[in-house]
């Protein structure tokens, strides 16, 4: 904290001296990075295609942006889905709605995001809980109304700051001195999302602008405002869990009469998921943003700035699934036939008379991101050779719980209504079907429905998870002009520091319906036909059957019910901060000549950067792992805690160069050079240790080992080597077509390397002389050895009761079993971070741009191609991490345009193909996103100069997302997504 104070005073003092001596200096030469951008622009269409045009062709480097052609009028509600039209950008998605930005396969953790060339700090919470890490920032926290330009730097530059392999994307806001006089409107939308379910189908939008400036433009304010809100909601399915292994002639966990159709090859690789989960999600958020700006230029060579930027995001979900565990029982399976074999048809059938559980689950996420960003920006020109600026600035960013009991919830809840349970895998929505059965158990309401009366409770999980980050930068630069160029000079000092939390609080509540069924009061359980929200894919066969209700309800009823707090107070798991320390200085030479009749330009330049690091982590150690059924197990922790605080620090020279040169009219050839350094996340560099449960006593056979996550403070940025190669061919006034070739040699990439060993001194409970002696007696008495029996025996033998005599759910309810000296060491399986691998990235990225003369219509196109020279191996040995290059995909973008006096109009498709998203989805299982289109609409008409009406449509044609494993059979996660349609007006005062 007191470090944080310092860094408080620093700014204040600074910017009292500066203010009170009137020096003037400036951030970053923002008035040289507008003439280096393609602008493409979506109102008044032909004029801004002849400006972006005339500043493509001019531009030094390769740079795109998206710019507003007024103040309030930038073209998208949405920066990031402004951002996929730009040629090798793509986006990720959250809720249907742009959030993250990938640029040439490069994803956001690789791509730095700055504000009016000022770093930005990010602060996001995982979904569903877990520890946050990431250092992208989320472009669904920003409106658009304040932003006049977005631009895209695909190569470095000496002047701009350093962190983005990818790209450096800047956020320009407007600023009143640079629209003089009284400017100001209000905006009124009307959002439509054709998901909600449970919200309110219409749901508003209001944003306002003023900006003033005396007569003489000496002093200018500006503030805008917005708020949005949106309801809506998410269908979808997952899987947890699936195993790769090599077939050994036998399936765990099999009945002894199972029926193998197409079995595998001995030795052939299969794989096996461990459950189906449909889901319902219904989601409030309210976005809520503000940009004051200050200005005074007392003289013609002097402007300060002071401008505070605000953005809020309330984000509230109610959750639902319905879910069948595929583990004991298997009967029947049907394999397909992929090298990499999986059942696509799966049965599991109970033989012994009982039931087992449908699994039901409620969750809720309660959260807040905030962003607050403050800073002082001076102007000064010197004279007409030489000028300096200066930027101060502070931001920060927090991700927090918006609930006692933290930020995410989950209730367990449970019938006892399976007979057996099927699964057919072929299709795309992978179908869910049980033979229901309700009169099995006694204490059940036989109707052969099921009701509140079959559902019981079982555990409640409840998360705390949150991030804050803050960032406070020092900025001078200079510039002196030369006869045919220019030279720029600076220094920075930039510190960061992020500080993450999370904790999961466990408490038992039933015994997922076997004692207390029927247990909830009246009103907690909405009965729900799942099946009927999945109006895209095919559901006959299906379990049709389910309910929504909320978690925090059941949480605080059982909190009473069972005697605990519903609160998130456990230990926490992860109490980390990362410190960044970085200074660096720049010069930047630029030169404008000709050789021979043919005029080029030139821009040489280098960046020294030094960064100091300190991880700190102060965690509640685990004390013990606790075996709490078949294959549950659960990490308890004591009062102990500890820090683990490392430190390192590595320093990177960064040469960029830039020539273009007109080799013929109307035809210009570019060429650049740079190297960039994107950082690694967060939690690689953790200086502690989160270790994980066991998948099944680690005694048997196919069981998955305890895993641990461990970070590496002594990790270095990744470096790449970027050559760009372009060629540009103007043959109209507002038409181009321009190819161009990319390449990154990255070295430095973040590899896994796998590690045995025990974290904390735990032990195993499932390895020891109990479960020997167990399965002995097991074997004696001619028993199946499962984890379901071993786990009843070794129960039975350690509280004295008689195993015959009780069901397992009786033991598993009444008793865990905990690790005592006898036990062996638990040996943990963790991935350690660490810079091992080097790849190369390529591609071309062409583009066509032309207006059909005085018709009005315009198109604008662009494909772009990546290669890595790294991909996963679907066919490898699963037991071998694999280091394989994700977000890789082609991208393309057609948009067609028609505009007159009144009326403007555009149709954009955009689309990405299949990517890899992740290496180790589960352990060394990938993760692949399928290719993906969405087409987007907006229609204008200017009913007077101040009034104007406007239509937009998002993913008309209503396209599902979809992830997979090593073959399409394989899902992960499936999301039926919408159509979002807004209607508004804006007023000009």
């Amino acid at each position: 904290m007191a470090n944080h104070i310092v860094r408080k005073t620093k700014i204040a003092t600074s910017i009292s001296l500066i203010l009170s001596a009137s020096v003037s200096l400036e951030l970053l030469a923002q008035e040289e990075a507008n003439q280096d951008v393609e602008v493409i622009q979506v109102t008044g269409f032909k004029s801004s295609i002849k400006e972006s045009t005339r500043l493509k062709r001019d531009a030094a480097g390769v740079v795109d942006a998206i710019s507003a052609e007024d103040i309030g009028k930038f073209p998208d509600t949405n920066l990031a889905e402004s951002l996929q039209r730009i040629t090798g950008v793509s986006i990720d998605r959250s809720n249907g709605e742009g959030s993250k930005v990938t640029v040439r396969g490069f994803g956001p953790d690789y791509n730095m995001v700055t504000l009016n060339g000022r770093t930005m700090p990010a602060a996001s919470l995982p979904a569903g809980g877990g520890t946050p890490s990431s250092r992208a920032f989320d472009f669904a926290n920003l409106a658009s109304d304040s932003v006049k330009s977005v631009e895209v730097y695909k190569t470095g530059k000496a002047s701009i700051a350093s962190g983005g392999i990818g790209a450096t994307i800047n956020i320009n806001t407007a600023r009143p001195l640079d629209n003089p006089g009284f400017v100001s409107s209000i905006g009124v939308k009307a959002l439509h999302d054709t998901t909600n379910r449970v919200g309110d189908d219409i749901t508003p939008e209001l944003s306002g602008i003023i900006s003033w400036t005396d007569s003489e433009a000496k002093f200018g304010a500006s503030l805008t405002a917005s708020m949005q809100q949106r309801d809506s909601s998410s269908t979808g399915a997952f899987v947890n869990q699936w195993n790769t292994s090599a077939y050994d002639g036998t399936i765990p966990q099999a009945a002894d009469d199972i029926v193998l159709t197409n079995a595998p090859e001995i030795g052939q690789l299969y794989s096996m998921p461990s459950d189906l989960r449909y889901t319902i999600a219904d989601r409030e958020r309210t976005r809520t943003n503000a940009q004051l700006t200050l200005q005074y230029s007392p003289i013609d060579d002097l402007t300060a700035t002071l401008d505070y930027t605000y953005s809020k995001q309330d984000l509230f979900e109610a959750r639902a699934e319905q879910s069948i565990w595929m583990d004991n029982y298997k009967s029947a399976l049907t394999f397909d036939d992929n090298t990499v074999k999986t059942p696509i048809y799966y049965r599991e059938e109970r033989r012994d008379q009982q039931t087992r559980d449908l699994g039901l689950a409620f969750q809720e996420l309660n959260q807040v991101n905030k962003n607050d960003s403050i800073g002082l920006n001076v102007e000064y020109y010197f004279n007409s050779e030489l000028s300096f600026m200066f930027d101060a600035h502070n931001s920060e960013a927090t991700s927090k719980p918006d609930a006692p009991y933290g930020s995410w919830v989950n209730a367990g809840l449970g019938a006892n209504v399976v007979n057996a349970q099927e699964v057919d895998f072929s299709r795309e929505l992978p179908s869910m079907s049980i033979d229901f059965n309700d009169c099995r158990r006694e204490n059940l309401n036989c109707n052969n429905t099921l009701d509140p009366s079959d559902v019981g409770t079982s555990i409640l999980d409840s998360n705390f998870a949150s991030q804050e980050s803050e960032v406070t930068e020092f900025r001078l630069h200079g510039k002196y002009e030369l006869e045919n160029g220019a030279i720029d000079f600076g220094i920075e000092s930039r510190s960061m520091q992020s500080h993450s939390l999370q904790s999961l609080t466990r408490n038992t509540m039933g015994n997922w319906g076997i004692e207390n069924p029927g247990e909830l009061p009246e009103g907690y359980l909405n009965p729900t036909n799942f099946l009927a929200e999945f109006d895209d894919y095919d559901t006959s066969g299906s379990f049709n059957q389910g309910y929504t209700g909320s978690a925090s309800q059941i949480g605080y009823w059982a909190g009473e019910q069972y005697g605990f707090n519903f609160a998130a107070d456990g230990a926490f798991a992860t109490n980390r901060s990362i410190e960044e320390d970085i200074t660096a200085a720049f010069v930047q030479f630029s030169y404008t000549g000709y050789i021979g009749d043919m005029p080029y330009n030139l821009v040489i330049g280098a960046r020294q950067e030094s960064t100091d690091i300190t991880s700190t982590a102060n965690i509640d150690l685990p004390n013990a792992i606790a075996w709490e059924g078949n294959n549950d197990f659960n990490v308890r922790f004591g009062s102990n805690k500890e820090d683990f605080t490392l430190k390192s620090s590595y320093d990177h020279f960064l040469p960029s160069f830039d020539f273009d040169i007109e080799v013929i009219e109307n035809v210009k050839a570019r060429f650049s050079y740079s190297t960039t350094i994107a950082r690694p996340t967060y939690d690689n560099l953790s200086s502690a240790a989160t270790v994980g449960v066991p998948g099944g006593p680690t005694i048997l056979a196919g069981s998955s080992p305890a895993t641990a996550s461990t970070g590496n403070p002594g990790l270095v940025p990744l470096e790449s080597d970027n050559i760009d190669v372009s060629a540009e061919w103007y043959f109209a006034e507002t038409s181009y077509v321009s190819v161009g070739y990319y390449t990154k040699d990255i070295e430095n990439f973040i590899g896994l390397t796998p590690m045995t060993q025990n974290y904390y001194g735990l032990r195993d409970a499932t390895a020891g002389p109990r479960a020997q002696a167990a399965i002995a007696e097991l074997e004696s008495r001619g028993l199946a050895i499962t984890d379901s029996n071993l786990f009843q025996m070794v129960a039975a033998t350690e509280n004295g009761v008689d195993f015959d005599s009780m069901t397992y759910e009786e033991f598993e309810a009444a008793y865990d079993v905990i690790a005592n000296s006898d036990d062996p060491l638990l040996e943990f399986t963790a991935q350690v971070p660490t810079n091992n691998k080097n790849a190369t990235i390529d591609g071309f990225e062409i583009a066509f741009q032309h207006f059909f003369g005085e018709s009005g219509f315009g198109v604008q196109a662009n494909y772009t191609t990546v290669n890595g020279d790294i991909d996963f191996d679907v066919n490898a040995d699963p037991t071998t991490t694999q280091f394989a290059l994700v977000g890789l995909s082609d991208t393309a973008n057609f948009i067609a345009m028609y505009e007159n006096d009144d009326f403007q109009a555009r149709v954009a498709y955009n689309w990405r193909d299949k990517f890899l998203n992740s290496a180790a989805r589960y352990v060394n299982e990938p993760g692949f996103t399928e290719e993906y289109y969405q087409i987007d609409f907006n229609v204008a008409y200017n009913y007077s100069e101040q009034l104007s009406f406007f239509v937009e449509g998002i993913n008309i044609t209503e396209q599902n997302s979809r992830e997979h494993g090593r073959t399409s059979v394989q899902l992960w996660n499936l999301q039926q997504l919408g159509a979002r349609y807004n209607i508004g007006m804006r007023y000009n005062f």
